[in-house]
């Protein structure tokens, strides 16, 4: 049965939480982000499912209650906006050390600093390539709907579980804040601790039996650790890339985007293709893995070039162009500090930047 729904980002992100299976919630408010926590207090799905709601005293707390929730092998999960999640980074490197999966959302808000409680998406270089300290990655997810906020969760707690690694779902504050219609499948299955054990093992700890630790003194063993999770890396690129291509099949030009960037965008290409520009549009779902391999396909097979559209000063544009390697031009256009462009400045900037200069 599917029932249908309009509700915030954040509190798709909240009904995702209690329907996908999760034990333990720990967070702590912060706009624009605070309705994810507020719903759950609502919702009070101890009562249901028996799902632990607890308001931190701190995003610090938050991250290592969590640590411990998921060596235990219990589904938890945090969420906060960019100055909390920077208060995470450490957890997250210990979880990641300790190969632990959980779920991690960061509703993003322009910086730096406490910067202001507009949107932005600021924060892709932290969360792909600087989470924290040591030679770790999360997994990273990007919806661009409240749909997707919804499915994410799900998503999001499976690659984590299957990779035993803490997974983000990146979102901004137009996505949570905005209201949209929600098809919640009321028959996907939860994760149960049963499937988990079925099919990820038994590693968690149980009562006073086994050790979870990222902590390895001697030098050579830690080296085997991680040469085991930069082989779960690899397996990520080879098998977990998801992108959604719009009008790319002939486009000469290609807009790349994720998140709310990605809407804009996606109006940005009508525009340009009304005015007889064959534009398409590339939006990486995860973040990471990167979808190298699609990019190189599109310079391999004709596209004159790309505008990478982000609300940031030019984050994602640098990963654009390592998978482009110097085969077409790659330009950037983005705001920032939580100003948001049009679908016109992206088709603009695209016709200035990238059509000019190839006449």
């Amino acid at each position: 049965m599917k029932d249908v729904k309009l509700m915030k980002g954040n509190e798709a992100i909240a009904l995702g939480a209690v329907n996908a299976g999760c034990d333990g919630y720990f967070g702590y408010p912060i706009t624009p982000q605070s309705e994810i926590i507020e719903t759950l207090m609502e919702m009070k799905p101890w009562e249901t499912t028996g799902m632990a709601v607890l308001q931190a005293e701190s995003e610090i707390a938050s991250i290592n209650m969590v640590y411990g929730a998921a060596a235990m092998g219990k589904k938890a999960m945090t969420t906060s906006s960019s100055p909390g999640i920077s208060l995470c980074s450490e957890g997250l490197s210990y979880i990641a050390g300790a190969e632990l999966p959980c779920v991690v959302v960061n509703v993003q808000r322009g910086g730096p600093g406490l910067g202001t409680i507009q949107p932005a998406q600021a924060d892709y270089a932290q969360a792909v390539k600087a989470p924290g300290h040591g030679d770790f990655n999360l997994i990273v997810l990007a919806p661009n709907s409240v749909q997707e906020m919804y499915d994410h969760v799900f998503l999001a707690y499976e690659l984590a579980f299957k990779y035993r690694n803490p997974a983000m779902i990146l979102t901004d504050g137009v996505i949570g804040q905005m209201m949209e219609k929600l098809v919640v499948d009321e028959a996907k299955p939860r994760m149960t601790e049963e499937f988990i054990r079925e099919n990820y093992g038994s590693w968690a700890l149980v009562g006073n039996k086994g050790v979870v630790t990222s902590l390895e003194l001697e030098a050579s063993r830690q080296e085997k650790v991680n040469e085991r999770i930069q082989a779960k890396y690899k397996a990520l690129k080879e098998n977990e890339v998801r992108v959604e291509m719009t009008d790319c099949d002939d486009a000469e030009f290609v807009i790349v985007a994720f998140g709310s960037s990605a809407r804009i965008a996606a109006k940005s290409v009508e525009i340009l293709r009304a005015e007889g520009i064959k534009a398409g549009l590339l939006r990486p779902i995860t973040l990471f893995p990167f979808p190298d391999k699609q990019l190189q396909d599109l310079a391999a097979k004709g596209v004159k070039g790309f505008l990478v559209a982000e609300l940031n000063a030019g984050q994602m544009v640098k990963d654009v162009r390592l998978a482009v390697n110097g085969a077409r031009p790659v330009e950037y256009y983005g705001r920032m500090g939580g100003m948001i462009y049009s679908p016109g400045e992206i088709a603009e900037a695209l016709k200035e930047k990238l059509i000019e200069k190839t006449k």
